[in-house]
């Protein structure tokens, strides 16, 4: 008798005893004992390969049991609500979330929604059936307590194993967390925001002290011009007053020519004109340096504004190369104006930025130099500065506009010039680029857009 281990046993196993049963009725006296024998291995055999199925299917099913419970342990967790639905729109499925809102007792798609929401009409509008998605569409849902709740759905289709077209999903978040959400982005926004304007004033801030010397002697030149040529008319206007005083004790014509001849009228008269003029220029040009240094320092929003490109790239060189030690050769093209519209202190400050990053590596070189070159191509402004340097290592092209990103020693340089040049060239609606020369040294330039301006 073959052992039992009380359950059914196969169709193959009893087909197999069935058979050998009918082998020894049939063949009873014929069959050798040898035949018993290979039926018995082979009934072992079978038993065998019963007892290795069975098991591997108890370990498919708690394999699959297992998942199940990872499954429900997932939805149970989910803050959002989570729907399933059949094509007609019955229920099939909710998560612990869509329960604590519309309760159990709701078994289609139209009991949880209010009627007037436009998501039942994009799914029973075949939008689903097409394979489509529905995202981010707002809808009040009716919760257990008869209130509604507004929430932003996404759906989309089920398929089966095969395929097919089964249902669909919902998942839905109530718009209070979504708002909570956005109000906190737009809290780090405008954080941030301030962040870089403090960022851009700093280094403003930073690169004006750096340039002090430089705007010194930018001052010195005409304010000189303009005392040497005040003291000039305070020494003329004295003989001047000498003179109107003799004049008026002379008693003949004769002795007021002689008078004149004598005081050099003549010659002050005609150095009165120049001087003038030449004060005035003086004056224009200390102007002209205390608005580029109110324009650079200023943090106010600016207007765009016609202004010569060549004549700032000039200024903010001069700024930055006088106030270096180690001053290298300056070359400016084209020699003659070039107008341009835009913002121009942003443009300014990211020239000094851009010479000031040339300058800090020529500083060993005594053969430094420094081409700037400044063009309108197709309604866009370029400036191009390049140095004879050693270039940016390859490595760094990636990160050198990275904030605070810096290869100079430390207390020498904070790491924000390039970074606040970066954004400000988006600002102006362009960019940056920067590339490495093949004779050596390397080449910063910025594009910006220019209004209504003329190839040159």
């Amino acid at each position: 008798m073959w052992p039992s281990d009380g359950k059914t046993q196969s169709k193959a196993e009893s087909g197999l005893i069935e058979r050998a049963g009918v082998g020894a009725a049939l063949g009873e006296g014929r069959v050798s004992e040898e035949a018993w024998i290979e039926v018995i291995h082979r009934m072992d055999e079978v038993y065998a390969d019963l007892v290795r199925n069975q098991l591997e299917l108890e370990e498919k099913n708690g394999a699959l049991e297992d998942a199940q419970h990872f499954i429900d342990s997932v939805l149970s967790s989910m803050t959002d609500i989570l729907i399933v639905c059949d094509l007609d729109g019955r229920i099939v499925r909710v998560n612990a979330g869509a329960e604590r809102i519309i309760g159990g007792a709701a078994t289609a798609l139209r009991q949880v929604f209010a009627p007037e929401s436009k998501i039942l009409t994009d799914i029973f509008a075949s939008r689903i059936l097409t394979g489509a998605t529905i995202n981010d569409v707002e809808a009040a849902i009716q919760s257990q307590d008869g209130s509604t709740v507004p929430m932003s759905v996404n759906c989309a289709p089920q398929h089966d194993h095969q395929g097919r077209l089964v249902g669909f999903v919902l998942i839905g978040r109530p718009m209070g967390e979504l708002r909570r959400a956005f109000a906190e982005l737009d809290q780090a926004h405008r954080k941030l925001t301030r962040t870089q304007q403090q960022l851009v004033a700093a280094e403003k801030m930073a690169a004006l002290g750096q340039l002090v010397a430089g705007v010194a002697h930018e001052l010195n030149n005409p304010i000189s011009f303009v005392f040497g040529n005040l003291h000039a008319l305070n020494r003329y206007g004295e003989t001047l007053t000498r003179y109107l005083d003799q004049v008026a004790a002379c008693e003949t014509p004769e002795d007021v020519t002689r008078l004149k001849d004598n005081a050099a009228i003549r010659r002050i008269t005609g150095d009165i004109r120049p001087l003038i003029e030449g004060t005035l220029e003086g004056a224009q040009r200390v102007s002209e340096i205390v608005q580029d240094l109110r324009r650079f320092s200023s943090s106010q929003k600016e207007e765009a504004d016609h202004f010569n490109l060549v004549r700032l790239a000039q200024t903010a060189s001069d700024w930055v190369v006088k106030s270096a030690r180690t001053k290298p050769a300056i070359t400016i093209e084209p020699e003659g104006p070039l107008e341009v519209k835009t913002l121009q202190r942003s443009v300014h400050q990211i020239i000094v930025n851009f010479v000031q990053n040339s300058v800090d590596v020529l500083k060993a070189r005594a053969d430094g130099r420094i081409d700037i070159t400044c063009r309108v191509e197709a309604g866009w402004g370029r400036v191009t500065v390049c140095d004879n340097g050693p270039g940016v290592k390859p490595d760094h092209l990636n990160r050198i506009f990275e904030p605070f990103f810096t290869t100079k020693a430390v207390g020498e340089g904070t790491g924000l010039g390039l970074y606040v040049s970066y954004n400000l060239a988006q600002e102006l609606g362009g960019r940056i680029e920067v590339e490495n020369r093949g004779e050596g040294g390397a080449c910063f330039t910025l594009y910006f857009p220019c209004q209504g301006c003329a190839d040159g």
